[in-house]
This record gives C-alpha cells, structure tokens and sequence, in this order.
C-alpha cells in the first residue's frame, strides 16, 4: 500500500511537470512523460479507452473498468496536470511578456536536454532511423519558424483546438501550446483559463478529450511495430522546436501580423545572436540555461523505469 501511493504520488508530481510544460509554446508535456519514464505507460493507458472498457463496465462493474483504464495512474497524472495549469497559467504568461529571454533560456535548455536523452535510448542506427532523425528536425524546425496564422475565438474553432493541439502535446518535441500558437487560439484558451471560463474551458477540454482517444491507438501501434524509428523521429522533433524556443529574437517590421481579441499584439520575429540585443541578463540567461538542462538529466535519473528499456 504504502509503495503504491508513493508510485502514485510520484505520477502526480510528474503531472504538474507536464502541466507546465504545455502552457508554454516551445516545450512538450509528452517530452515531460518520456523522460520520465511513463510515456509508454501513458499512451497504452489511454489506448484502452475504447469500446470495450465500456463493456467492461456495464457487465463487470466500476472496480473491473477501473483497473483496465489503469484509473488511478490516469487520476493522479491529470489532477498534477490540471493543478499545475491552473496554477501555473498567469505566472507563466506574466513570464513570457515580462521576461521572455530569462524563460526562454531556462526552457531552451529543458529542450535540448531532452532531445539528447531521447536520442541516446535509439539503439540501431541505419538508413531509416538517421532519416527519420533528419526529418524530425526538418519537419519541427519549419513549423517552429512558421508564424501565426490567425485568431480562432469561437466555440467550433476552440473544440478543433483542443483537438489538434492535444495529439502535439503527447508527441514529445511538438508542443501543443505552440500549436494553439499556430492556430491562433493561445491567447483565448489561456484568457479563459485565467478567467475560470468555464464553457469555454469545457468545449476546449472536449476537443482534448476527442483528439486524444483517436490519436493514442495510433502512438500506441508506432511504438510496438516501429519503437526505432519514431524515437528516431522524436528525438528530430525536439531538436528541431530548438528554433522556436531560442531565447534571442527581434521584431521584423512595425506592423503586427496578429490582433488577439485581448487587444494583444503578434509580430513576425526572427532568431538573433545574444549580442544583437542590449540585454543586462546574459549571465543569469546562461545560468538558467544550464538549471533547465540539468533539471532534464536529474527528472531521466529519477525515473520509475529506465528510458533504455
């Protein structure tokens, strides 16, 4: 009983790492799952809700569907993922418009510590896994450059958000914030959580829930047919997004390509060197940098299960 509910506890906390991971655009909640260790656990979990765990309860009962949902890994992940979100979300935000190069540094290095774990567990190299690696990076360094393509504010537009972006947050490298970037939906969802909308949060959540349960059965399938390659991929991915978390940027241009209608205003932006802006804070830059790439190395060490198994 007693290693149970410190295995659940452990769950929890890895919860709340999660959750903070996916409400910032850049960094990956799945990213967060795998090297810790329960991302194979998670997807499995969720490809058993289905049909059958429906027949499961009708004709066994509560305690028989619990047990083959794996209930009580899913009740303390998304309780650390909720909590962590609705906690986390006006910090994060304040961050990013306050501070953006010191949380950008700290989070470049959780991503770059990341894709040298996750490319460390593909144990073949040959022509499809270097590919695929390639790709990876390719294909996440062209959506991270890829500027915001419009304002989604509406209820049908806020459900195909959530449904869209909750398939990125459980892929590691692909951060579903930032896909709700792309979609133009970011500043709505994160208002509304702010705000405690919650028709607004419930439609969002049915979009994640929707996504989610049709999107795991194919994670799970890639995994057990296809283990080497799409870790080989993965590990693209992260460092691909690499593009989308440096922390040194500037505005292209005076007009903005994007009005949220918080009244907040997106411009196109480019990667620049750390010298081409005045910025007092290189130094404590680098020490986040090097907190965030640790903290990776610390989190895979911890872990209830190597990331080599």
């Amino acid at each position: 009983m007693q290693k149970s509910s410190s295995h659940h506890l452990g769950i929890f906390f890895r919860g709340i790492a999660m959750g903070a991971a996916d409400v910032v655009p850049g960094v990956s909640g799945g990213t967060i799952a795998f090297i810790t260790g329960i991302y194979e656990e998670l997807i499995s979990s969720l490809s058993n809700l289905n049909l059958k765990a429906v027949l499961i309860l009708k004709n066994n009962g509560l305690k028989t569907f619990w047990k083959h949902i794996n209930g009580n890994f899913f009740l303390a992940l998304f309780l650390g993922i909720a909590v962590s979100i609705f906690s986390l979300a006006k910090m994060v935000t304040y961050l990013l418009d306050t501070y953006p190069i010191l949380l950008w540094s700290f989070f470049f290095g959780l991503v770059l510590s990341s894709g040298i774990m996750v490319v460390k567990t593909v144990k073949q190299w040959n022509v499809i896994t270097v590919f695929n690696l390639v790709l990876g990076i390719a294909l996440a360094a062209f959506v991270s450059s890829t500027q915001m393509v419009g304002s989604g504010d509406s209820l049908p537009y806020i459900f195909l958000s959530g449904a869209i972006a909750i398939c990125a947050m459980i892929l590691p490298g692909i951060s579903g914030a930032f896909i709700l970037v792309l979609l133009g939906s970011y500043a709505t969802v994160m208002n509304g959580i702010k705000e405690f909308n919650i028709t607004l949060i419930v439609v969002f959540m049915l979009g994640c829930v929707t996504g989610l349960l049709s999107f795991s059965k194919l994670l799970k399938y890639l995994f057990q047919h296809y283990k080497e390659a799409v870790l080989a991929l993965l590990s693209g991915f992260l460092f691909g997004s690499l593009v989308k978390v440096w922390p040194w940027k500037e505005n292209v241009g005076d007009e903005p390509i994007v009005v949220h209608s918080s009244g907040k205003e997106d411009f196109l932006q480019q990667n620049v060197l750390p010298t081409a802006i005045d910025n007092n804070h290189l130094l404590l830059a680098i020490v986040l940098f090097v907190v965030g790439f640790s903290l990776i190395y610390i989190l895979s060490k911890r872990s209830p299960k190597s990331l080599n198994e």
